[in-house]
């Protein structure tokens, strides 16, 4: 059984997300992205609470703007999702889950070193430039459920 429903289209879009974001990371870093996104929808808490499908999440607005950076810059998130990360994306949505992403609902790349927090939820790890933040203890119990 998969973590979250999902189509076809929702691969392809979470896969071009995945590669937008986080290309440069290789399999891994895309697979952490993969695992917020999937986070995110699991999630029944926060900014979270009206995102219950891929698509919501990918192009939540808050504050103004999109969530994600690749939306709103379009970058690479606007070419046609490739069979590599549709691959990536699917194993995801399926069953795939690690450390720092296991838990996480946001990420971010400081150019920096990353901060202890991130709008005062903790870090849960990093793995090559991006910085993983998971909720705090007793705010989200959803998203370590699901």
């Amino acid at each position: 059984m998969p973590r979250v429903n999902y189509r076809n289209s929702d691969v392809a879009l979470m896969a071009r997300m995945m590669r937008a974001e986080a290309e440069g990371e290789g399999k891994q870093g895309m697979l952490y992205v993969g695992n917020v996104i999937v986070n995110r929808v699991v999630a029944d808490c926060l900014d979270f609470k009206a995102v219950r499908n891929v698509n919501d999440v990918i192009f939540q607005v808050q504050g103004g703007n999109f969530s994600f950076e690749a939306v709103q810059k379009g970058n690479v998130f606007y070419q046609r999702a490739r069979t590599a990360e549709r691959r990536l994306a699917k194993q995801t949505l399926d069953y795939w889950r690690d450390h720092p992403a296991k838990f996480a609902l946001w990420y971010f790349n400081p150019h920096a070193p990353c901060p202890p927090t991130w709008y005062d939820q903790p870090k849960s790890g990093q793995f090559k430039e991006h910085c993983f933040y998971e909720p705090k203890p007793n705010t989200c119990d959803s998203v370590y459920r699901g």
